[in-house]
Formats: structure tokens, sequence, C-alpha cells
């Protein structure tokens, strides 16, 4: 490694422990995907959303488990940019880098408009814009601090998600099975197929909710962007992915099976989270209200990810000079503070939309978010079949922790994302964020221009320098 080249890893701080990668991995699992944009899945979908979310969850683990083996092959913050980078070339590399920064970006802004509307649920004087505003500082000062008290907000975060999660789970169990609460008299596993069947609204539009259900997986893969500051990627990385399936199952299809069972689908409707509606239905006093505060968890914890994971890219992108050198730089707690700020900037854009269009803000941000979510599980899958083809060919070393199926299942899940992104062409409520991306991949394009007119040799394929890790 050229000692003048600054790597991705070179002076970050090693200090997510296991159990904070652990928390991070499944609090990425669960967002405000779940607990806000489900409610407008299920007045879309009915209780097919449970299939929905069991099918994406299953292409989700085909892409982790693509991921788990590139990182164990070689574990770098940025990693799925510097696959892109190595398997496909520089331009790969670049896009993807940017394209996952945008994505957090406009979660950020996602992030920040479901927290205000949460607010909105107990103080309906205070705007929506201001609520967000607060958030965006308090978490921008926090990121900032160091990456330890990143990992500690995220994991007791997590914690509050995944505690509440469950008791909502054993609640709903006991009021099927002991008849307990107002809802006791109607609360009953017939519920998922009593009110017009189990694909009430047929099931091409069961198809359609699969662009908001993939918005809800996003963040899985930040696991990934961990890997360089992990104290034992070796170790810690497998272990989470491999709990994917089970969170997949309790989190997302068991809470909705629940939920569902309790309370009749056709009570749900967009912009309220179903956890909150289905504590009020029951009638547990501040219920609903404990609830709301864990889905404000949600949105902040998912914000705060955000916040960490774009520094970390600006900085991989500054690396390989694709963006300012500024970017590169670490402040004296060891955190990429220049493009957090910058980011945090950009997030702004989501406290400028909740104060024009606060009805339309939620929908706008979460469709940009969802292609880009695409692209770089698409990066992800396409540098993984190429990985394997060189190992095949005995031009790479094989990983430690090969993905089940090899090559197959990411041919699989790139079917499956491209299947998606034909259902948001023909959509046009979420067809905007095509249009979107076409702007990005135009302004993209533009700047690789500028950037190979500037210093040809800059852009051209090199061969990995950065640190081994593990």
């Amino acid at each position: 490694m050229s000692s003048s080249r600054v790597t991705p890893e070179e002076g970050y701080e090693r200090g997510l422990g296991s159990r904070q990668v652990q928390m991070i991995a499944i609090g990425g699992a669960v967002g405000v995907g779940l607990f806000l944009n489900a409610g407008a899945n299920i007045a879309k979908a009915g209780p097919s959303l449970i299939v929905m979310y069991a099918l994406a969850g299953v292409i989700i683990f085909f892409v982790m488990r693509a991921l788990g083996e590139l990182l164990l092959y070689r574990p770098v913050s940025g990693s799925f940019a510097e696959y892109s980078r190595e398997f496909l070339g520089p331009f790969f590399g670049y896009f993807t880098a940017w394209t996952y920064w945008l994505m957090w970006v406009v979660t950020g802004m996602a992030e920040l408009t479901a927290a205000a509307i949460y607010v909105h649920y107990w103080f309906h004087s205070i705007p929506q814009w201001l609520s967000a505003l607060v958030f965006l500082v308090v978490l921008f000062v926090a990121n900032l601090i160091s990456v330890k008290l990143f990992g500690e907000i995220e994991f007791w975060a997590s914690m509050i998600k995944v505690t509440a999660l469950i008791g909502m789970i054993v609640i709903g169990l006991g009021v099927l099975t002991f008849g307990f609460s107002a809802a006791g008299d109607t609360a009953s596993v017939a519920n998922l197929w009593q009110f017009d069947g189990f694909f009430p609204r047929g099931i091409g539009s069961s198809l359609m909710t699969l662009q908001g259900v993939m918005f809800a997986y996003l963040a899985v893969e930040l696991v990934g962007v961990t890997a360089g500051e992990s104290e034992n990627p070796e170790k810690t990385l497998p272990k989470a992915i491999n709990t994917l399936p089970w969170r997949i199952a309790l989190f997302y299809v068991g809470a909705l099976t629940v939920i569902l069972c309790v309370v009749k689908w056709t009570e749900f409707a967009p912009g309220v989270s179903p956890f909150v509606r289905a504590f009020a239905v029951i009638g547990i006093p501040a219920g609903a209200g404990i609830v709301n505060f864990v889905v404000l968890t949600a949105a902040l914890s998912s914000c705060n990810s955000g916040m960490y994971s774009t520094g970390r890219m600006l900085r991989t992108l500054a690396d390989n000079g694709e963006a300012p050198r500024a970017f590169a730089r670490l402040s004296a707690s060891k955190t990429p503070a220049l493009g957090i700020t910058v980011s945090v900037a950009f997030m702004g854009i989501g406290v400028l939309l909740n104060y024009v269009v606060p009805e339309k803000a939620f929908g706008y941000v979460t469709s940009v978010a969802t292609a880009a979510g695409i692209w770089t599980w698409l990066m992800i899958l396409i540098s993984h079949v190429l990985y394997r083809r060189a190992v095949d060919a005995g031009r790479l070393p094989a990983s430690s922790f090969p993905a089940p199926g090899g090559a197959k299942c990411s041919w699989i899940a790139i079917a499956f994302l491209l299947f998606v992104t034909a259902l948001i062409a023909y959509d046009p409520d979420s067809r905007i964020c095509l249009y979107v991306m076409a702007g990005w991949t135009a302004a993209l394009a533009a700047g690789w221009w500028l950037l190979n007119s500037r210093d040809p040799q800059g852009t051209e394929r090199r061969e990995p320098a950065l640190e081994q890790v593990g």
C-alpha cells in the first residue's frame, strides 16, 4: 500500500463492539418503513402484505449473504462501493458511492418527516418542519462526537424497538388466545381471510406494494459500512448477517400477522402507524402513546444511521479522488466531520419539504430512496457474481463466508429487483423517482467526465490498496 495514499480505514477508531454491530444490524431491519409505511400498504393489499414482506425478506437475505461473502473476502469501510470499483470498474464505484450517499440523505429526510408526524400525534400545534429541524440538529451534534456515541445511540434505540415489537407480539397473542381487551371479541386468525379474502384487492395490487416493502428493508446493508470500524469483523459480520432470517420472520412477518389477526385490515389507513392503531383498538391505557414513542425512536435511529454512513461514503469518494479532498480528513474525534456536516445540510431539504408540502413529503422521498437502494443492492449482487466467477477461475481467494447457492441466488435476486423497478415505472405515483434518478445519473456522468478531463489517470481502474482487516 502506498504510504502517500490514505485508505478509508486509516485513522478510523474501531469503536464498534460485537453487541453494537448486532443491534445496528437488527435496527437496520426495523425502521419507519415497517412502523409507518405499512399502514398505507395494508390499505392497498390487505393481509396479503404478509406474503410480500416474506418474499422480499428472502431476496434481502440473498443480498446480505452475497455482501457477507464479499465482506469476509475484503472487509473495508465503504464496502459495496469498493466492490463495485474492483469488479465493475472505477465509474461504477464512483456511481454507487454517490448513489448510496443520496439514498441515505433522502432516507434521512423520510425519517425526519416521520418523526415530525409522530410528534404531531401529541402536540398538534407544533409544525412538522420545526420538529424535523430540532431532531436534525440534535443527531448532527451526536454524530460529530465519536463513533462510540453513534454505536451507543443505535444500540439503545434498537433495543427499544426490538423490546417494543416483541411486547406487541406477546400482547397480540394474548388477545388472540385469552380474548382480553376491547379487541378480544373480534380478534381472530380468521381476520386474515374473512374480509374479501387474503388478496382483497387482487394479486396485482399486492405486487404493487413491493416498492414500499423494499423501502422497509433499506439499511439492512448498513452492517457492511461498519466493517472498517468493527472490532472483529471476521466474527461479528457473519453473526449479524446470519440472524437476518429470524429478524425478518419475527419483526415483519410475525408482527404483521399478529396485528392483522387482532385488528381487521379494513381499519388501517395511510399516514397512521398500524402499531399505534392496533393498540388504540385494543384499548390499553397509554398503549398507543407508548408505541408512538417507540416508532419515533425508530425514525430517529434510522436518521442517525444515515448521518453515520453518508460521512463514511464521502470519505471513500474523497480517497479515490471523486469528491473534494477535504472530505478525507478526520476530526480530532476520528469522525469524518465535514462529510457529515455537508450531508446534514442536504438532509435539511427534508425540513423544507415538510414546510412546503407536509402531506406529500414522505411519499416523495421514500420513492427516491427505494430507487437508490435498489441500485446499491444490484451492485452488491453483480459484484458477487463477478467475484464468484473470479474465484472459480482461480484469480481470487475464496471467502471464509460463502453464500449458500453461490451466484444462483444472486441471479434470482437481480431478476426480482428488476421486476420491482418495472413496478415502480408502472405506478404513476412513484414513477417520479425514476425521473429523479435519470437526472442524478446525468449529473454524475457529467461529474465523471469532468474528473476524467482534469486527471485521466486518477479515474483509471487500479488494484485495491485498502487495509486488510481481520
